[in-house]
């Protein structure tokens, strides 16, 4: 377990000061905001509702995924309670809109996830390589901006896609 925080530690500094940049500043301020509540469910929602008739359904199943995984995320952080990581690295540079919340798991890497996984199956490969690429960005701003250390993206990401994958296999047997 001491390997392993030092690990997640190492990767933290190495992501939030060694690799800063304006450039990259500029880039993951606006990734960062992908897996944000705002952006996921206005996506999820939109699929649903406007999108062709053969990707409704991969719309409601993202939103049924956001919705799901949300709340295991944030049973999540209300039992693990991990301080974020800039509340206890002094040089941890942070980005605008540092949060009072707890650290374990990411929550926007979480809804990151739940929102494409859906969209991979009816995608094409490039497409579906984006989606998953965009994701896995969004989960690598929130360590860059000293949200989140490395694990606390790793644990997001699978809670979202694991919560994605069931709802759409759930689905998937249900209309079978």
């Amino acid at each position: 377990m001491q390997w392993l925080k030092k690990v997640d530690h190492s990767l933290f500094v190495w992501c939030n000061q060694r690799i800063s940049n304006s450039v990259l500043d500029r880039l993951f301020g606006i990734i960062t905001h992908m897996g944000g509540a705002t952006f996921t469910i206005v996506c999820a929602v939109l699929a649903a509702w406007l999108a062709p008739d053969h990707w409704r359904p991969v719309g409601v199943q993202s939103l049924a995924a956001l919705t799901i995984s949300h709340f295991i995320a944030v049973i999540i952080k209300r039992k693990m309670r991990r301080i974020r990581p800039f509340h206890i690295m002094k040089h941890a540079r942070v980005g605008r809109f540092p949060l009072k919340d707890y650290s374990f798991p990411s929550g926007h890497t979480t809804a990151a996830f739940a929102l494409v996984i859906p969209f991979l199956f009816p995608a094409a490969p490039g497409i579906a390589m984006f989606l998953l690429a965009l994701a896995g960005l969004v989960g690598f701003s929130r360590v860059y901006w000293g949200y989140h250390y490395p694990t606390d993206c790793i644990a997001g990401g699978v809670i979202g896609a694991g919560t994605a994958l069931l709802v759409v296999a759930m689905t998937n047997y249900f209309s079978a």
